[in-house]
């Protein structure tokens, strides 16, 4: 089980856009793009369908770079195994190390 998942809020700890929040929008091995963080300004050209244009685009940035957030503060993550009646099943679930709170 991975630490994130898609539309988890993070907050980032470094580089330049450092303590800004946003959600996960998609993760692709150890890369995350989060909404409005490493925004990067990307011209297309026209095409006979759309004109040229100039956008805003998220690029990813790496995973470590970027932590779980609580009350606008980041938080360490710890993994719990919650065993079923008789061991039939177990669950791992995310956990944060400040609150006790489930992720």
């Amino acid at each position: 089980m991975n630490k994130y998942k898609k539309g988890d809020q993070v907050i980032v700890i470094t580089g330049s856009d450092r303590k800004k929040i946003g959600k996960i929008i998609s993760i692709n091995g150890d890369k995350i793009v989060v909404e409005g963080v490493n925004l990067a300004t990307v011209h297309k050209k026209p095409t006979n369908n759309a004109p040229g244009e100039i956008v805003k685009v998220e690029k990813p940035i790496h995973i470590s770079n970027v932590s779980h957030v609580e009350n606008e503060k980041p938080v360490k993550v710890s993994f719990k195994i919650e065993t079923g009646a008789g061991k039939a099943f177990s669950r791992k679930s995310r956990i944060s190390k400040k609150t006790g709170k489930k992720i």
